[in-house]
């Protein structure tokens, strides 16, 4: 059985203080560190790019685990790894070649990912399945923080789950209920933004993410 995995997701940190915010979720027992990499073409919203993750880089031990809201992301793979990425996910609905885009990930020695939007399902990544180290499933359409979860992705996970035995992340208004719904479904890697950096009490919040335990 996979370990629960919680990842606060950096896009609902203070970013006057970002080094700060990363050691404070690492010390109130986050696993990983989240990062949405959004580019105003594949979603309607301008979020980092490497520098960032360059400087959060030194001040954490944590995976970086880089989702990549972008268009073309065999263009920026290179400059993702070197920047000190663990985990690169990129989308299945990009037009590039999903096989090559996963091949340049794993070049660069680091875990590959593919993610689904709420209305993609698992048909089309059913054949490159093997190649992959984690499939994210979107609980909300990407782009932008805070927004509702969508019960529907429950059924898909649980179907994805029965043929994927790797780690299964979940993103998208993800909280202490909605978690324990994906955890029942069959996902193990959990992103919280909001309701992790927006709780008065990080280890409170992340150690609710776990079910309380």
């Amino acid at each position: 059985m996979l370990k629960d995995i919680i990842a606060p997701s950096i896009l609902s940190a203070d970013f006057s203080k970002l080094g700060q915010e990363v050691k404070d979720v690492e010390k109130a027992g986050a696993d990983w560190i989240h990062v949405d990499v959004m580019d105003g073409h594949f979603v309607p919203n301008i979020t980092i790019g490497p520098a960032v993750i360059r400087s959060i880089r030194p001040v954490t031990k944590l995976a970086l685990d880089v989702h990549l809201m972008i268009k073309n992301p065999e263009k920026y793979i290179e400059s993702f790894a070197k920047a000190g990425s663990d985990i690169i996910t990129f989308h299945s609905e990009i037009e590039d070649d999903p096989k090559e885009v996963i091949r340049l990930i794993k070049y660069y020695n680091k875990k590959a990912g593919i993610s689904i939007k709420p209305g993609t399902g698992i048909g089309p990544i059913e054949k490159i399945l093997p190649m992959l180290d984690m499939v994210l499933v979107m609980t909300v359409e990407p782009g932008f923080a805070g927004q509702d979860f969508i019960s529907d992705a429950l059924p898909k996970i649980e179907s994805l789950r029965r043929i994927f035995k790797k780690d299964i992340e979940v993103d998208g208004g993800i909280n202490a209920e909605t978690s324990r719904d994906c955890r029942k479904s069959g996902a193990n890697v959990f992103v919280a933004g909001s309701f992790v950096f927006g709780s008065k009490d990080y280890s409170a919040a992340i150690k609710s993410l776990r079910g309380g335990v």
